[in-house]
């Protein structure tokens, strides 16, 4: 079998979420089946440490699709003919982008949520008419739909009216480099960030949906309570920093308490998390919300959001928290820093909560997507 795939995201030294995801799954995939051919479409120069197998025939296909407009174009014109010449069994796509110009060869995307309809705030403005317009489209052209919870499976089978037999389920994973550290781990850590304090870290691209302004808002009335001399370390590109954002953390009585990091590359990502006394997610809206399953493999304790896929995700193994309520992201702050106790019992929940995701099991989902979309 061949199968031809969107492989635009493996970017050297620029792996976002959906770029990980295509990392880890590929990769698995690419190893696992040396008897199949894979052709992986990139809209750039690429490394060759993509080269997952001497079954991958790389290929670039210009323009980089840096634009929603340059999305349209690589997507529905540029990559049409090199598919076609390729005459693939399969069109595979780990971040959800297909081209329906074409029609005779199944295509199956990896729609991991559908947060851009669910608040018009949530993306860039032509991100946003770029992806309600084409995700529905794709939905109906795709021969199979891969998600990462059952609670985006539902949300995609209703708002597209799919029906759910078409949507399956791979859960994400975590990268082996999570894990716990030791004490003399984590204070050179904490030395270097917080000057030795222990802090609470959240990490993600700062974008509405993650509800950095009410976080900031409600660390400002936990420190204020509590006198507690905590930080709040933020891990992520400021993609989408918007005046709410901003207005937070300008008021922030305790702004010098709270340090940005920007993105950081995976080694240093990794003992941020396993340093930190909490990791805080409590976002508006999730699909899945890789950094808990990290931290679980950390054993970091969680505050994550009441809504969406995280208590799916996270079981009985975190805090949780109303998103909408400043109050309550405040309170759970309150909890996890002064009740040692709860911090041990929500660590070994996450232990036992931790074994039902890996990269393989979510590799292994894929690929019977994959056979079952060849033999419609």
């Amino acid at each position: 079998m061949k199968i031809a795939v969107n492989a635009r995201l493996l970017i050297k030294d620029k792996l976002s979420g959906l770029g990980w995801f295509a990392y880890h799954t590929l990769k698995r995939i690419v190893k696992a089946h040396p008897e199949h051919q894979f052709v992986f479409l990139f809209d750039r120069k690429f490394d060759p440490e993509f080269n997952f197998g001497p079954n991958v025939i790389p290929e670039v296909v210009f323009p980089p699709t840096r634009h929603p407009l340059l999305w349209y174009l690589w997507f529905e014109h540029a990559i049409v003919g090199r598919v076609k010449r390729h005459n693939p069994d399969l069109f595979f796509s780990p971040d959800g982008y297909l081209s329906t110009k074409i029609p005779n060869i199944p295509s199956v995307p990896v729609i991991h949520d559908l947060n851009f309809h669910h608040g018009k705030d949530r993306v860039p403005r032509l991100a946003g008419i770029y992806l309600r317009y084409y995700f529905p489209k794709f939905a109906k052209f795709a021969a199979r739909i891969i998600t990462v919870s059952e609670f985006s499976k539902k949300d995609i089978s209703a708002y597209y009216q799919i029906t759910p037999e078409k949507i399956d389920v791979a859960y994400n994973g975590a990268d082996e480099k999570f894990r716990a550290m030791d004490e003399k781990e984590k204070i050179q850590v904490k030395l270097r960030y917080t000057g030795g304090l222990d802090y609470f870290v959240y990490v993600g691209v700062l974008v509405p949906r993650k509800n950095i302004a009410s976080m900031i808002i409600a660390f400002d009335r936990f420190k204020k309570a509590s006198g507690s001399p905590l930080k709040l370390v933020i891990v992520g590109d400021r993609m989408f920093f918007t005046p709410e954002m901003k207005k937070a953390y300008d008021h922030s009585v305790y702004k010098y308490d709270i340090i940005f990091t920007g993105r950081l590359e995976q080694d240093e990502l990794v003992k941020v998390m396993g340093a930190a006394l909490s990791l805080i997610l409590v976002s508006k809206f999730e699909g899945f919300g890789i950094p808990v399953i990290e931290a679980m493999y950390c054993d970091v304790p969680v505050i994550a959001s009441n809504i969406s896929s995280l208590p799916e995700i996270t079981g009985n193994s975190a805090l949780m928290a109303d998103p909408f309520s400043i109050d309550s992201i405040c309170e759970a702050m309150t909890r996890m820093n002064s009740d040692e106790k709860l911090r041990e019992k929500l660590i070994s929940y996450g232990r036992i909560q931790r074994s039902k995701f890996s990269w393989e099991n979510t590799a292994g989902e894929i690929w019977k997507s994959i056979e079952k979309s060849v033999t419609i």
